[in-house]
Formats: structure tokens, C-alpha cells, sequence
């Protein structure tokens, strides 16, 4: 983080974007998630430095200003005077408790922005106190200055002359959001990524321009500065207090490697047909990250082999998203199929299912969603977390291709109880049937529920619903069940008592609710959050809707009643 200056001559660095591979297979050796507190691997610097810690910063630091909420950290940076400073915030390191040589280090962290404001995630050399700095050496994992729009990933370190150099790479974030901000350090190269994302390189290798610093052990900083060389000294006051908040830090050393499989059901290879450069894949799923660890370059697959009873899901994209390809047998060359020689980025590989083909969605792949986000999934590519009460996802163009019972998994995470997941059609017109989530342990450790729903074949918009929040996702599986599993007819709007159709949506609302039933009309009541009626009695028709632009917020109560049966709806006004 520390002594940018702008006018250091720019260094002419050696770095290599060649097809050199880096194991994924990351074993996680420390962690600290703030679910109870700040671990005691964490120091706490105090004070303003020597020359405002080599930076000219504006702020005196106090273990006061970081705090646990909600199992995150939070730095915060204030308008406070103190120690004769104007700013207080807070710098904690691991020096002396944990130190690392090589991995993968990351953090989820949300970033504040104004002008005058210096977040950071970073490393020094452990030997900083008998070499001192450059020569300890530098890993700005992040940094973001001001109300710049881009993120910052640089080393510093002392080059064969003695002399301070640094080499930097930047991309654009909303730093206002989380995001994983990661490197990849190896013997050979540092490597910077943001969700997942390599935006930035440089090559390490045999202490090349002299950056053996890189190969001696380093310890952790996160800190929030206030002013100093790099964002100036104009501080935007009306954005204090800042905060900067960390969900976790977590730090991998490579394991020994999954070796590329002599033999699997699906093979892939880089030239056409059925030759250079190869990687036999067991069942599951892969991203580009993973396959590049096997020894597989993105956008380089030209033919495959496809064994019996098998399927092979290429995807344009990372994480199994963009446009899709089945494959079930060998393909010679995908020059044959438009567009996709040289195009895969990630594949799924799995068994033909017997009878009618499974239909499987990966969450993050949604159309439309309200109050969710999407995260790195332990499992491979991402899920979708943060899920409270009311959030939704929407996925559209979801067939079924014939009418009658299907089984739906859901590849659910949680770390607490009571989550409950609702799934519907068509803008939640038909609500299919509940889930709950069980408490698995964690919020990445994964487990399958499922629950069997009644339709008529056709394409519809499928819907999930937070019932109850604190739930992550990761897919959603479709399967169709065989006639001699089930007694349950297809559905049938007069006859079926399986699927709840009576829905009041949206929920939440703002101006307009729409309101279906099955019936032709029903008498409907209103009551308002004091529980006095708000609307007498009336009879409306399935899908009228009401105007509810004058109504105050808060939670509603309407009550439809229809074919001798009373139903009770609660709906919250935003």
C-alpha cells in the first residue's frame, strides 16, 4: 500500500502471460471469518507512524475503530480529533502470529469511497524490521484511492540496484459492492483476481529484475487511511464516517495436485481430430480456473470423446453460463459446429439420465432477481447468497416438456435455521410447493433437498421465493418422474388440491398488488397494519388488480374467500 509516489521513474518489467498452468487444488491452512470477534492472530498498530507512516497519512490509528458486526469486520474512519489528528481509523497486521510464503490469499470485502479515502489489503516482508522497506518487499492485494473507478494490484520491492521499483495493474469494480479480491503467488509469478476474475501478472521467476523479495515469508495488513501522498490531502468530510467491511480472510497453500486423470468419460483435446494437447475428465463440473489447472487453455478445445451413457456440457463461458452445447459422442472437429472450435471456457460432465433428460440451472444464471448476490462457490463457479426474506430469482423459458410430477433439487447452503424456500410459475400465479433449509454447517457447505410439484407441460417463468432468508444456492436440478413412481394425476386447476393458486403478488409491493385465485371471483377484505379494515368487503375478479400507491408501509392482511374456502394472504408494503 505504502510510498506510491507518482513521479518514481516507471519500471520496464519482464512479465510472462504465456500458458504457464497453476494448480487449483488450494488446501485452506488459515482463516479468520469474524463470526466471534477479531482472532488474536491480528495486531493492532496505533498512532500516525513515522511521517504518517511513510505515506504523509491524515489519520492517528485506534484499535477502537475496528469492530465485529454481523460476522464481518468493520474499519471504521471518522472525523475524530485524536493523539492531535483530525481522523482516527484502524491498521491490524499478523506480523509475528502468521506469516506465508506462497498461495492463495483472499478476502470478501466491500470498500468505502470519497475523496481522501485509502482502503487496503495488503502484505509485507517478514524481515521488514531488519531490512526495512522496499527492500522487505511489497503485495498490494487491493487498493482503491478516492472516487476512482478502478482497483489497484501492485508489488514494490528493491531491484538489483538498490533502487525502489513498482509494477502495478488496475480494473474497473464498484468497490461500493463485495467482492473476492485474491492473488495466486507461486515460485514463478503473483497473480491478481477479483471474483474470480485474473485482471493482472507479473512474473517472479529465479528473482528476475530482482524481486527476490517475493520468496521470503510475508504477513497480512488490512488498514483504512484518511489523506496522504497517493489521494491527496483534500478530504471530503460529508463521506465520514467510512467504513470498510471484511466478511472474511482466508489463505490456501497449494495441495498436490489432482493429476489429469488417464482415463474418464469425457476427453477433451486441443487439436482437431482427437490430438494434441489432452485432458480426460471424471463426472462433475469444471471452470475455466479448474481446466486450466488440468492443462487446458481457455478457448482451446477442438475435438472431444464422449463415452457411452454420458453427456459433456460445454459452455461459452465461465461458470457454466452463455450459450451451451450437449455433446454424447465423439465430436473429430467443433469446426462442425457453428462457432464453437476454440470457444469452451467451462463443461459439465454427467451420466445420461434413464427416461426423460434432467434439466439442470445453475442459480447464478437467473433472468431477473430482487436482494440477492452472487459469490465463489466451494463447489466450483458460484452460487447465490445473501438471501433474505422476500428476495426472488427468476429464471425464464424453463420447459416442461410433459405434464405430470417432477422431482426439483436444490443444492442449498446454510448456517443458520428455518430458511424456507417457495418455487412458482409465471410471475408466482402458481406457487409449485415449499422446501426448508436445513442449518448444514456453513454457509459453503453444501447439501440437496427436494421436494415433488405437479404441472402441466409448457414453458414458464420459474420463480424462487425466500419464504425465510439465510440460505445460499448453488443449482437447481429438474427431473421428470417415471409413471410408475407416482399415483398423483396430472395437475388439474378444478381437480388438484397439491398446488396453492391463490397468490397475492408482488411481495413486497409498492404502487399496484395483482391478485389470482382459482375461481372466477371471490370476496376480498383488506386490513391495515393496525388491523382495522381498509377495504370493505367487495367481490373482484382472478387477476384484478388494486392501486395501492395512498396505502402507508407496513404489513397487510387480505383475506379472499371462494368455493367455500377462506383464504389468508399477509403482504408488506416497501
Amino acid at each position: 500500500m505504502k510510498n506510491i509516489h507518482k513521479t518514481t521513474r516507471l519500471v520496464i518489467f519482464l512479465f510472462c502471460l504465456g500458458n504457464t498452468m497453476i494448480a487449483q487444488n488450494w488446501i485452506r491452512v488459515w482463516e479468520d471469518e469474524f463470526t466471534n470477534g477479531i482472532s488474536s492472530d491480528w495486531v493492532f498498530e496505533t498512532g500516525n507512524g513515522s511521517s504518517g507512516w511513510g505515506n504523509n497519512e491524515l489519520q492517528y490509528y485506534r484499535r477502537e475503530n475496528a469492530t465485529v458486526v454481523n460476522g464481518n469486520l468493520v474499519i471504521t474512519a471518522k472525523k475524530e480529533n485524536f493523539g492531535g489528528y483530525n481522523y482516527t481509523s484502524a491498521r491490524m497486521k499478523t506480523q509475528g502470529r502468521k506469516n506465508f510464503k506462497y498461495g492463495k490469499i483472499e478476502a470478501r470485502i466491500a470498500l468505502p469511497t470519497g475523496q481522501g479515502v485509502w482502503p487496503a489489503f495488503w502484505m509485507l516482508g517478514s524481515n521488514i524490521n531488519t531490512v526495512g522497506w522496499p527492500a522487505c518487499g511489497e503485495i498490494d492485494i487491493v487498493e482503491h484511492v478516492n472516487n476512482d473507478p478502478d482497483i489497484h494490484g501492485t508489488i514494490h520491492w528493491q531491484d538489483n540496484n538498490n533502487t525502489y521499483a513498482y509494477y502495478g495493474g488496475k480494473t474497473a469494480v464498484n468497490v461500493n459492492d463485495y467482492h473476492t479480491y485474491s492473488v495466486e503467488w507461486s515460485a514463478t509469478d503473483i497473480r491478481w483476481f477479483v471474483d474470480g476474475v485474473q485482471y493482472h501478472m507479473v512474473s517472479i521467476s529465479e528473482g528476475i529484475n530482482g524481486t527476490s523479495e517475493f520468496h521470503n515469508d510475508f504477513f497480512l495488513l488490512l488498514n483504512l487511511a484518511i489523506g496522504g501522498n497517493w489521494p491527496g490531502f483534500s478530504i471530503d468530510e460529508s463521506r465520514l464516517p467510512a467504513k470498510m467491511y471484511v466478511d472474511y480472510v482466508r489463505v490456501y497453500e497449494k495441495g498436490q495436485g489432482n493429476p489429469t486423470p488417464s482415463t474418464g468419460p469425457v476427453t477433451l483435446y486441443a487439436d482437431c481430430p482427437f490430438s494434441g494437447t489432452s485432458v480426460a475428465l471424471s463426472e462433475g463440473r469444471y471452470t475455466r480456473a479448474q481446466l486450466e489447472a488440468l492443462g487446458m487453455v481457455n478457448d482451446h478445445v477442438s475435438s472431444l470423446k464422449v463415452q457411452s451413457g454420458y453427456q459433456a456440457t460445454l459452455y461459452w463461458d465461465d461458470n457454466f453460463s452463455g450459450s451451451s452445447l450437449i455433446k454424447t459422442s465423439d465430436t473429430s472437429c467443433l469446426t462442425n459446429d457453428t462457432n464453437w472450435n476454440d470457444k469452451m471456457t467451462s463443461i459439465v460432465v454427467s451420466k445420461i439420465p434413464t427416461g426423460e433428460a434432467s434439466l439442470f440451472i445453475e442459480a447464478e444464471n437467473y433472468t431477473n432477481m430482487s436482494g440477492v448476490q452472487k459469490e465463489n462457490c466451494s463447489e466450483g463457479g458460484q452460487n447465490v447468497g445473501y438471501i433474505d426474506a422476500a428476495d426472488w430469482m427468476v429464471y425464464d423459458a424453463i420447459e416442461f416438456s410433459s405434464s405430470g410430477n417432477y422431482t426439483i433439487e436444490y443444492r442449498v447452503a446454510s448456517a443458520v435455521n428455518g430458511g424456507v424456500l417457495s418455487t412458482d410459475v409465471n410471475a408466482g400465479t402458481t406457487v409449485l410447493g415449499e422446501v426448508t433449509i436445513p442449518n448444514t454447517g456453513g454457509w459453503q457447505n453444501w447439501t440437496t433437498v427436494s421436494h415433488t410439484i405437479t404441472i402441466n407441460a409448457g414453458t414458464y417463468s420459474l420463480g424462487l421465493y425466500a419464504v425465510a432468508g439465510g440460505w445460499n444456492i448453488n443449482w437447481i436440478k429438474i427431473t421428470k418422474q417415471n409413471a410408475n413412481r407416482t399415483s398423483v394425476s396430472t395437475l388439474d386447476a378444478k381437480a388438484s388440491d397439491n398446488i396453492e393458486t391463490t397468490l397475492v403478488y408482488p411481495n413486497p409491493f409498492k404502487d399496484t398488488i395483482h391478485i389470482n385465485f382459482n375461481s372466477k371471483t371471490a370476496k376480498m377484505v383488506v386490513f391495515d397494519p393496525q388491523g382495522c379494515t381498509l377495504l370493505d368487503p367487495e367481490v373482484i375478479e382472478s387477476g384484478d388488480s388494486l392501486d395501492t400507491s395512498n396505502w402507508a408501509k407496513g404489513i397487510y392482511i387480505i383475506v379472499l374467500e371462494y368455493d367455500g374456502t377462506k383464504k389468508t394472504r399477509r403482504i408488506i408494503k416497501n
